[in-house]
């Protein structure tokens, strides 16, 4: 290994799993754990753009080490691909899941050139219990970002995007009381990560360079942790193109709907990346499995192909929301069946104490 040449680290992302399998990746870098207490605009600078210019390690072996619930210790081996990621798609053998939602722990090793080196990875096991689970968009969803207007907005906004700390960006007013009412409390503290009676998981377009940065910001907003479906950016219109975004977050929706064939998702997202048609979409693909669809409006006038997702989703039977504030109300909720919930009662007090008066619509 050259001299002062910075060794590989795995770096786990969050994985899931069912009773028949599960899923989790990581991604090998040239790169310390990340920092997020930098004062100087400067040292914010150079930690965010240390993270998109990214040093992977291609070819790289990686184990990875499950132990069952009755305790028996199963290995698997992958390498990095060129990008530095390794992913593990495993079938299990009938593991049953706890009545309550949790966090289980894995165990990736690997060698980095002087000697074995290990990383702890979480992997999200929905409770038995768990009927209900929830799917989230990031971006102007629950973190404001400032740039649905383009270009023009990026260079407005640069600073939030390039030079500030996740404890320091700005939350979507309200999303940590909604987030908090629709997990449904605590399921269990966990050693490492709490988890929520009803599972969370978010899709987003932001790259998985900024996973840490998204999670850090989610745990320093009490948000609801769960598995992220980030992308891997590229220069190339396949990832740029406006496009991309809703085929991204339709087949990663429409993955986890596969995955967990015996629950019911509730969608939110905002009207900045054609949330309304992907959501739309998967309304209709997965008829009956939607409870409900949760719509921010941050974005300008809807299109004529918004206008018509709108009416696709009420034509589908799915409770829809829109608002401008997170301010959900009694009349909504009790459309999706939450009313008798201990959960929905806390989202009517949230709408109480906050004293919002929205523009909020539910529509069945």
């Amino acid at each position: 290994m050259p001299l002062f040449r910075t060794p590989p680290v795995i770096f786990p992302f969050f994985g899931y799993r069912s009773p028949t399998r599960l899923r989790i990746a990581a991604r090998a870098l040239r790169s310390r754990p990340p920092r997020w207490d930098h004062d100087s605009r400067f040292a914010k600078m150079r930690a965010l753009v240390s993270h998109f210019a990214s040093r992977e390690v291609a070819g790289l072996p990686v184990q990875l080490e499950i132990r069952s619930p009755s305790g028996a210790l199963s290995r698997h081996a992958g390498f990095t691909d060129d990008e530095g990621y390794v992913e593990f798609d495993l079938e299990l053998d009938g593991w049953p899941l706890a009545d309550h939602t949790e966090w289980e722990t894995v165990c990736f090793a690997w060698n980095d050139g002087s000697g074995a080196r290990t990383a702890e990875g979480y992997v999200l096991a929905p409770g038995a219990s768990a009927e209900l689970a929830v799917i989230s968009d990031i971006d102007d969803t629950i973190i404001e970002t400032g740039i649905t207007g383009g270009l023009h907005s990026v260079l407005r906004n640069w600073k939030r995007i390039l030079a500030q700390m996740p404890a320091e960006r700005t939350p979507v007013p309200g999303a940590d009381r909604l987030y908090s009412a629709l997990s449904g409390g605590p399921a269990s503290p966990g050693k490492h990560l709490p988890a929520t009676r009803h599972p969370f998981f978010y899709v987003s377009s932001s790259p998985w360079n900024l996973f840490a940065y998204l999670t850090t910001f989610m745990r320093s907003r009490k948000l609801p942790m769960g598995p992220l479906q980030l992308r891997d950016w590229g220069l190339n219109r396949e990832t740029l193109g406006s496009a991309s975004h809703g085929e991204h977050k339709i087949a990663a929706m429409a993955g986890l709907l596969a995955f967990y064939p015996d629950m019911r998702f509730a969608l939110i997202g905002d009207d900045t990346q054609a949330d309304l048609v992907a959501f739309a979409r998967i309304a209709w693909k997965f008829h009956g499995r939607i409870a409900a669809i949760f719509i921010r409006k941050a974005g300008e006038a809807h299109s004529p192909e918004e206008v018509q997702a709108k009416a696709d989703i009420v034509r589908a039977g799915v409770p829809l929301w829109l608002g401008s504030q997170y301010d959900v109300g009694q009349e909504f909720l009790a459309e999706i069946g939450l009313t008798h919930d201990e959960e929905a009662e806390q989202i009517v007090a949230t709408v109480r104490d906050s004293g919002q008066e929205g523009d909020a619509a539910a529509t069945a």
